[in-house]
């Protein structure tokens, strides 16, 4: 199998914002210079005077959602317990047990508050954000001494957690435990975060936190795919995708084998049949195109438990336009939105755009809102964005900015960084 190549094009220079507290005093330029994807940093006080977003009964009940993906870990006696969700108030231990763990991932897609403190982080590409989970831990509470295969902000949200973390060498697991726990952790480093605290983690770190007391810990993940995970979609997409693409027209007629002799070993795989289809796959061929349209369809689909709340009763196009010209519109926290030049991904599908609606929709994708000033042209000019931004509010992937609050946090959120 070939691949044609291209040159890529020139990349645009970083950002250079300016120092922010969430970086402890670096501008996101230089933490990710010097620290993402490299080495470890402690960053007391990233958020000062932090207090949770969400509580720990918002947290329970989000945990008893059968689209919520959670997890139940506890640690007595030596021995490692994993239980996966839902769970009801009855399913979990008592709050005075010590060492028990329940994680919730996806907490960013359910909670407006914490989607907003997510949004600090989008110095990052959105290409590589996973989600925001959350644990919540009694006194002792931990998953053990672990590795992460991608990088982590772990912000400290209420009580103490004490973290040790190290560069490990010797990765060999405990045997039968229902975790990945490292057999023989080393720690080079140790501190205890309180609220506001944060650390940042690159893939394959060792660290074990621990809770002191009562506490929360928001882990901000950002994936990093496997490349065999990577390559095995790549082939599902040129498959799923092979009567459009380019190559498609050396495919177009059946296997013949009009000059076979006849054999005398029926079992035996023709020499004509394999020579066959190894020169029509060395037809199959992919270029720079195809590659941009797979990621931006893989990376903008949603996870297999994410569903979207269409409205129960949706407003006329007329009204939609009256409405967002007054209130403002803001993506779903479902909703993934990426572009690359003029090829625009949403949810994991391509979407052509009109040359009259590339620059309002890569508005909205980098920032994800749009302001009523913004709609307020929409009658005036090409109806087509409208056409697609209403589609997309019917779908339940777009949401009339009606909390005006949830507006005015986000706004402070990407003033406050930088």
């Amino acid at each position: 199998m070939t691949t044609s190549r291209k040159t890529s094009p020139k990349r645009d220079n970083p950002p250079q914002t300016a120092p922010s507290s969430l970086l402890g005093g670096l501008a996101a330029d230089a933490f990710m210079k010097r620290y993402w994807h490299k080495r470890p940093l402690l960053i007391r006080q990233a958020i000062p005077d932090f207090t949770a977003p969400l509580s720990r009964e918002a947290l329970f009940a989000l945990a008893a959602q059968d689209d919520v993906e959670s997890r139940l870990i506890s640690h007595a006696r030596k021995r490692w317990q994993l239980e996966h969700g839902p769970f009801d108030a009855d399913d979990l231990p008592p709050l005075t047990r010590k060492q028990w763990t329940l994680l919730v991932q996806g907490v960013n897609l359910h909670a407006p508050a914490v989607d907003a403190l997510m949004q600090q982080f989008r110095f990052i590409p959105d290409a590589r954000l996973d989600d925001v989970m959350i644990s919540y831990a009694t006194d002792g509470g931990g998953v053990g001494p672990h590795l992460d295969s991608y990088d982590v902000f772990l912000l400290q949200a209420h009580g103490k957690r004490r973290w040790r973390i190290g560069p490990q060498r010797d990765t060999t697991w405990l045997e039968d435990v229902p975790l990945r726990i490292l057999k023989h952790f080393e720690a080079e480093e140790e501190w205890v975060l309180e609220p506001g605290d944060m650390l940042y983690l690159p893939p394959g770190y060792a660290h074990d936190g621990v809770a002191e007391g009562e506490c929360m810990t928001y882990s901000i993940g950002f994936r990093a795919p496997l490349e065999q995970e990577m390559l095995q979609n790549f082939l599902y997409y040129l498959a799923e995708n092979a009567a459009e693409l380019p190559f498609a027209r050396h495919f177009a007629g059946r296997y013949a084998d009009p000059k076979q002799p006849a054999v005398k070993h029926p079992a035996a795989l023709p020499d004509a049949m394999i020579d066959t289809l190894v020169t029509q796959l060395e037809r199959v061929r992919w270029g720079q195109k195809e590659v941009e349209d797979f990621l931006g369809r893989w990376l903008s689909e949603p996870k297999s438990h994410v569903f979207f709340d269409p409205p129960e009763k949706p407003l006329t196009t007329s009204r939609f336009v009256q409405e967002a010209s007054s209130r403002g519109l803001m993506l779903s926290a479902k909703t993934q939105l990426l572009y690359r030049r003029n090829r625009y991904y949403v949810n994991g599908e391509p979407l052509e755009v009109p040359v009259s609606a590339r620059a309002t929709l890569r508005s909205l994708a980098d920032r994800r809102t749009l302001d009523a000033s913004e709609c307020a042209n929409f009658e005036q000019n090409d109806q087509e964005i409208v056409e697609i931004l209403y589609d997309w509010y019917a779908s339940g992937w777009l949401q009339l900015g009606a909390d005006s609050k949830a507006m005015r946090k986000l706004r402070a959120v990407r003033k406050k960084a930088g």
